[in-house]
Order: C-alpha cells, then sequence, then structure tokens
C-alpha cells in the first residue's frame, strides 16, 4: 500500500465507511467540494478513523472538517508523511 492516500483509494473509503458511490475523476474535479456528494463531516469521521487505525497514527486534527477532496488529502497524507519521517 502507498504512503499516500489517493483519490481511487478516497473514493473506495466513501464507499465503505460513508456509504457514498463518488469515483475518483469527480472527487478530483476543479472545485468539487464535499457537499456536492452529500458528505458531511460524520462520514469523513469516519474514515479519518479507519485511516488511524490502518496506519496507527492520529490523523492532522480538522480533517474530518475539509471542504473538499483535495484538502482532506493534503491533510491525511501530510500525517502520514511526518509518520513515515519520524
Amino acid at each position: 500500500m502507498s504512503n499516500n492516500l489517493s483519490y481511487p483509494e478516497l473514493a473506495a473509503l466513501l464507499q465503505a465507511r460513508a456509504g457514498v458511490t463518488v469515483t475518483a475523476g469527480d472527487l478530483e474535479q476543479p472545485g468539487a467540494q464535499f457537499d456536492d456528494f452529500g458528505i458531511d463531516s460524520l462520514g469523513l469521521l469516519g474514515i479519518v478513523g479507519e485511516l488511524e487505525n490502518r496506519h496507527g497514527l492520529k490523523v492532522t486534527s480538522g480533517a474530518e472538517s475539509a471542504k473538499t477532496p483535495a484538502e482532506f488529502l493534503e491533510l491525511v497524507n501530510n500525517s502520514l508523511s511526518a509518520k513515515a519521517g519520524a
């Protein structure tokens, strides 16, 4: 598994944890927001919890409040990079 979370992995997590079917291409669209797909902070909180369990790390505070997929990936990947460098 990659050290970074990708759009396809995020799409799979959204399906599994938030029950929302969305494609990686949809998430990558410029200006795409989680609200556009019916994803709220509770849905993101479930994904954050799953990532924390998988990687044994605390994801940067605020990831569950991200407004866009790009913002979410940046926050999560920064957390993963910090762990890898530790």
